[in-house]
């Protein structure tokens, strides 16, 4: 009689034990599925940004993105919780694509102006730009005394527009817009651009690999801020708009900035 109780009671443990590994195996599937439930109902941003635009966005060999604009835009969704799916764009197609809602946002060192107004609605700025002359160290070249000159910058964008609107067909010179500001740099070294018009932070970062040239004058600034394209009419300009004030807050804006751009 003894004997059959001790097998009994050992049989009651042994099921109370398998069904606490069940129940143990069964809460943690549990879980694992709640975070994977959890994942999925995150949104997707799909975020365009050029691709060729150092230190602000540009490709790397692999064919990655990398640069401010993508740590920006991938802040930025890490703080509203949403994947964020950076894709490469063309310039002059990169609004086009906006409106015909091939992605959800443009994040792309793309700067506010009256046009553009006209097409999209803009974030809050999270950067200030100035605009710069680059020419050759030795070239002579004065921004006060601009005659006769071929003079390079990047179409669709706030120094291509300057050029047209200040020097192009005046004192002889004449304005060379390209579709990217690399095309503009290869013509200024190759000397069939005397000077180009660019960006501080993109000329400073070409000059780090061509000493010959230097920056020639004064910084220009032009109130040129830069922000984030959405669609007209779009809530996805609040969300961002509060996520940029969280990152700026935090710091985390300040850092990516030192991180790309130094002092």
């Amino acid at each position: 009689m003894l004997k059959s109780k001790v097998l009994w009671s050992s049989l009651l443990m042994a099921g109370a034990l398998s069904m606490s590994a069940c129940n143990s195996a069964t809460e943690e599937q549990s879980a694992s599925a709640t975070a994977d439930d959890a994942a999925s109902a995150k949104k997707t941003l799909r975020i365009a940004t050029e691709g060729a635009y150092p230190p602000f966005n540009y490709t790397n060999p692999d064919g990655s993105l990398s640069g401010f604009d993508v740590e920006v835009a991938q802040a930025l969704c890490d703080q509203m919780q949403a994947k964020c799916e950076i894709v490469a764009q063309d310039w002059d197609g990169i609004i086009p694509g906006l409106l015909a809602k091939k992605y959800d946002a443009v994040v792309a060192g793309m700067s506010i102006t009256p046009e553009r107004l006209e097409k999209v609605d803009f974030t809050e700025p999270y950067f200030a730009n100035t605009m710069v002359w680059l020419a050759k160290g030795d070239s002579g070249f004065d921004p006060a005394n601009v005659s006769d000159k071929n003079l390079g910058g990047q179409r669709s964008t706030t120094p291509g527009t300057y050029l047209q609107e200040n020097y192009e067909g005046q004192n002889g010179n004449h304005v060379n817009l390209y579709d990217s500001y690399d095309n503009a740099y290869l013509d200024l070294a190759s000397g069939r651009n005397d000077a180009v018009l660019a960006e501080k932070v993109s000329a400073k970062d070409w000059l780090k690999n061509n000493p010959d040239f230097a920056i020639i004058g004064d910084e220009i600034d032009n109130n040129d801020n830069i922000a984030i394209a959405v669609r007209k009419g779009d809530g996805l300009k609040a969300e961002f708009d509060q996520a940029l004030t969280a990152i700026r807050e935090n710091g985390e804006l300040a850092k990516l900035e030192q991180a790309n751009f130094g002092q």
